[in-house]
This record gives structure tokens, sequence and C-alpha cells, in this order.
């Protein structure tokens, strides 16, 4: 269980992203929504409703539920 001040993400949009080498605008672009919306969805300060997770899914070429596992922050040391 997460403690009070950690912040969980509840999606790894912006990671698969990287992994699979695609920026925010082309995701945007495939998608036909606002970059801001594609950034909104990468910082967790928006959620995609289901359907777009799939949409996104199918973009990237993965499992949709590579999307849904929370994470919680790096910490160093």
């Amino acid at each position: 269980m997460a403690k009070k001040d950690e912040k969980i993400l509840y999606n790894r949009i912006k990671s698969e992203l990287a992994d699979a080498q695609i920026s925010n605008q082309e995701l945007a672009k495939k998608l036909d929504v606002a970059v801001e919306t594609v950034s909104s969805w990468c910082t967790n300060s928006a959620q995609p409703s289901i359907k777009r997770l799939f949409d996104i899914a199918r973009v990237l070429d993965i499992n949709v539920q590579k999307l849904l596992v929370p994470t919680r922050p790096n910490r160093l040391g």
C-alpha cells in the first residue's frame, strides 16, 4: 500500500511511448486527439477512457494490461 505522500502512477503510457519510440505528437495524430490530451495522460493529470486505452494499446502494439499496471515513482538511494 502506498504511503500518504507517495504518488501512484495509474497508467504507463509515457513509459510505453518511450519504449516504442513514439512521441506524444505521433500518438495524438494517430488517435486524432490534441497533443495536450496525450500530455495530460502521460503526466497522469488526466486518464483516458477505457476505449482510448484500447486504442493506445493498438497503436503501440501491446496488450492493454501493460498500460494499467500501477507503479510507484523510482526512489533514489
